[in-house]
């Protein structure tokens, strides 16, 4: 059964085309994620199909009786309003609902008739068909689970992220039949978007969201929509399943537009001829040719730039708190707490909303003084601070302007220079957009330039508080490559759990006051041995949780100790870099003008990098086992 369905919808932004054409449909029981770069229009596709807006061209249809729901990512709420005035005002139809049944029973009570009774009874059939007996269960326990305590305070106080989980409780309290969500785990902590998660999978609501959330989306989602280049396609299955077939289309059409240049090349022979007879059957080869030169030149293949910044050298000593307190009034934030970081260290910091984790950022950048303790930073530490608000850039620039400021041009690790344009292409600003003013952005592609504002300053710490919000998943991935291949120290700040597990090591946990425990594994491991600890192994139920997650330990021979896992990943490096350097000395040792004794020095070279590179890959295929 469709719920909703779409015919040739098109949205221009001023001059600049969102889309076109769109025509899709979502069925009854659908767990849809839509999925394109930021700046083609998402979210006001999703304002046009919840009829918050309306499109240039095409039209939208939805079912007789459908009721839709949007969560929209920057909510438009009644500040006049206090909290519980606005979940129980009159749109909400579950309220209207319990408010006309309540209504009816102080009738009946009051004077009891026909009337009333027929009144009564009527109430009584809509609270049963809404399933609206359990109402004010669902509600406190929403409420409660999104952090929302005080019902009286008025949405004027409210944070942005407060206004975000107020309205996405209103939306999972009105129980729609079909329930659109744009970027429905930004401002949540990871609990609250781990019962999200749970809730939605149970729910038989029908959905469609977009989401850079990874697992969340793999968790939630069975059906994707992708709008690529103008064109949409369809995925019945989760992100997994997306990025297998997205690879095999993409292979395929490498090998097309190969295919495609060789023939242009042959056809183009005969072009220059200049055929004079035109015939049908030449203006059809002609035809042919320039939609064989449009694939050709489609440039939708080409060769990947591997960044790898020249980032500031790090001496010996990195950074070290010793016995470091802070708190504001009775929130305590930090008791006594020492850490002494190394070179290349990545950590993760995860905690609910609140519990002081962008505080501790700013404590080891100096912009927060502590209370007692000490905070010490080695001489050559270069700081880039991507800061959970964003960066302010001026509005009137352009975006290419923006980044010329900082540097004209990117020198890389191994000391190849490129330009600004070409490192702003790589994190897809095309030609067009880099003389874009900074104003006709997205929200997301803002966001994205202000990322690149601190990773061009070539800092060799890097903390990013909240990077990944409002990105779109292709920037998703070209920061993670990015960050992968960085050299420097790493502190993540991010309620993305994929994004987190990709990047770091280990993770800093903020229990709550002072309290700051340190896990090393991933995410999935700290959950589950949290579930472990919160069971208590009391019944058959945990035992099982306990040999479905084992407890990550030094001893237990299918895990990777912290101090394995850390030689893990260092490997990887090494092997790569002793594979750079076999590869150049093969290529010097291929040199015809060599001397004897210089030949005889490589070769000794050449032997001795082989030898440690077959030890480094036969531990590595070792830990990788257990890994």
């Amino acid at each position: 059964m469709t719920y909703l369905s779409t015919e040739n919808l098109g949205k221009k932004y001023g001059l600049k085309l969102l889309f076109e054409d769109l025509t899709f449909g979502i069925s009854k029981g659908d767990k849809t994620a839509l999925i394109a770069q930021n700046g083609v229009g998402k979210s006001t596709l999703l304002k046009i199909l919840a009829g918050k807006e309306v499109p240039d061209s095409g039209e939208v249809m939805i079912r007789n009786g459908i009721k839709v729901a949007i969560l929209e990512q920057e909510p438009e709420l009644d500040d006049s309003m206090t909290i519980n005035q606005f979940i129980s005002h009159g749109e909400n139809e579950m309220v209207k609902v319990v408010q006309q049944y309540e209504k009816a029973v102080a009738a009946q009570a009051e004077n009891y008739n026909e009337k009333t009774q027929e009144a009564f009874d009527k109430a009584l059939a809509k609270m049963d068909a809404a399933n609206a007996w359990d109402y004010e269960q669902r509600l406190h326990q929403i409420l409660s689970v999104l952090n929302i305590h005080d019902l009286d305070q008025h949405i004027s106080s409210l944070s942005g992220g407060q206004r975000k989980r107020v309205a996405l409780a209103f939306a999972l309290l009105d129980d729609p039949d079909l329930l659109i969500l744009d970027e429905p785990t930004n401002h949540l902590d990871v609990e609250m978007i781990e019962w999200l998660e749970a809730y939605l999978t149970k729910s038989t609501m029908t959905l469609l969201m977009v989401t850079h959330d990874r697992y969340f989306l793999d968790r939630v989602c069975n059906h994707i929509l992708e709008i690529e280049d103008g064109q949409l396609y369809h995925h019945k299955g989760n992100y997994e399943y997306f990025l297998q077939k997205k690879a095999e289309r993409e292979e395929v059409y490498a090998t097309e537009i190969a295919k495609a240049g060789k023939l242009m090349k042959k056809e183009q022979e005969w072009m220059r001829r200049q055929p004079k007879a035109r015939t049908t059957k030449s203006k059809s080869r002609i035809d042919a040719f320039y939609q064989t030169e449009k694939k050709a030149k489609s440039g939708k293949v080409k060769q990947e730039v591997k960044l790898e910044v020249d980032m500031s050298r790090i001496g010996g000593q990195v950074l070290e708190l010793k016995k470091v307190s802070k708190s504001f009034d009775d929130l305590v934030i930090l008791k006594d707490f020492e850490y002494s970081f190394n070179k290349g260290e990545r950590i993760g910091i995860i905690g609910k909303n609140g519990v002081g984790k962008s505080t501790f950022l700013k404590i080891i950048t100096g912009e927060e003084p502590v209370d007692s303790g000490k905070v010490e930073t080695g001489q050559t530490i270069v700081y880039g601070h991507y800061k959970q608000s964003g960066i302010q850039i001026k509005e009137k620039e352009r975006v290419i302007d923006v980044i010329k400021e900082i540097a004209e041009v990117i020198v890389l690790a191994n000391g190849d220079t490129i330009s600004v344009s070409q490192f702003l292409e790589h994190f897809m600003f095309d030609s067009k957009m880099q003389y874009t003013p900074v104003s006709k952005l997205s929200g997301g592609e803002k966001r994205r330039l202000g990322l690149m504002m601190v990773l061009i300053k070539n800092p060799n710490f890097l903390i990013l508080d909240e990077p990944t919000n409002d990105l779109d998943l292709i920037t998703l991935e070209k920061l993670e490559d990015f960050l992968s291949n960085f050299g420097g120290c790493l502190i993540i700040v991010s309620h993305d759990r994929y994004f987190m597990d990709n990047l770091v090591e280990h993770y800093f946990v903020f229990e709550g006051n002072g309290v700051v425990n340190d896990f090393n594994g991933t995410y999935s491991e700290y959950r589950a041995l949290k579930t472990e600890q919160e069971s208590g192994g009391k019944n058959s139920s945990s035992e099982k949780k306990k040999s479905d997650h084992p407890k990550p330990s030094n001893s237990d021979p299918q895990k990777l100790s912290f101090n394995e896992r850390k030689e893990y990943q260092k490997l990887e490096k090494e092997i790569e870099e002793l594979e750079k350097k076999k590869s150049a000395i093969h290529r010097q040792m291929s040199n015809s003008d060599l001397d004897y004794e210089k030949l005889q020095e490589l070769s000794e070279t050449f032997s001795a990098l082989k030898e440690e590179l077959e030890e480094k890959e036969f531990r590595w295929l070792e830990l990788a086992e257990r890994a």
